[in-house]
């Protein structure tokens, strides 16, 4: 029901209103929440803050919480608003879905602090659940019923997210990731991880090419969706 709602659900959707009281008529919730996201792009989550939200925007830290109730409710409209439209999708349910998942992880490489936020719930703000609808619409024209399109579909998040969040640590500088392959080589033997072992020794971590782990894992999972796509098509393989 709309009344359990929090807050911010129903103002996103437009069925309570959004606060305009106050002095300042070019404060408001979209300009607090484009500042907010500026700020968390560029420092961390951890460097956004009410206080220096408000300096940033030159009010009182008070004139924010006539718009948000707090940092928490702020971190729901940030994540509704960043990452944007979802994209267009080409045809074909394998190019849509690969379009779909390379986009949705750009998102998270652009706003690495999504990768730290969680409403500890499905999502339920318009923003998420539009790039959940254009995933699904990929599958518009395949024989897969509902609930396999939203499987696959949620497959590929956790594909993009999971390697998103991989990178988004090492690529942070962090004093015991920043030499990864040199701890994996002094720790690792192959009495411990044979397997591991192997793969250390064949240079994987140490590998001058460009790492594409994300596009080999969004090849497999495509195949294995083909295949049950095929399995599903009358007269198919």
């Amino acid at each position: 029901m709309v009344s359990e709602l929090p807050r911010t659900l129903k103002v996103l959707w437009g069925v309570a209103d959004r606060p305009t009281r106050g002095p300042q008529a070019a404060l408001s919730l979209d300009r607090i929440v484009a500042t907010a996201i500026e700020i968390a792009d560029r420092d961390g989550l951890a460097a956004l803050s009410m206080a220096r939200l408000a300096e940033r925007l030159g009010c009182a830290p008070m004139s924010l919480y006539r718009h948000v109730a707090n940092k928490d409710e702020l971190l729901v409209f940030m994540q509704n608003t960043a990452p944007g439209e979802p994209p267009g999708l080409p045809p074909g349910w394998r190019a849509g879905l690969a379009t779909w998942t390379r986009a949705l992880r750009a998102v998270y490489f652009a706003h690495p602090w999504i990768l730290q936020t969680s409403a500890g719930r499905p999502p339920l703000e318009p923003g998420q659940l539009s790039w959940l609808d254009r995933g699904l619409s990929a599958f518009a024209e395949t024989p897969l019923d509902h609930r396999e399109r939203v499987q696959m579909v949620l497959a590929a998040l956790y594909l993009g997210r999971g390697e998103a969040q991989i990178s988004a640590v090492l690529l942070s500088g962090t004093p015991d990731v920043t030499d990864y392959a040199g701890a994996l080589e002094r720790f690792v033997t192959a009495d411990c991880f044979p397997a591991l072992a192997q793969a250390i020794a064949g240079g994987v971590f140490r590998d001058d090419q460009p790492d594409n782990s994300f596009e080999a894992g969004l090849a497999r999972l495509l195949d294995g969706i083909e295949l049950l796509i095929d399995a599903k098509t009358p007269g198919g393989n």
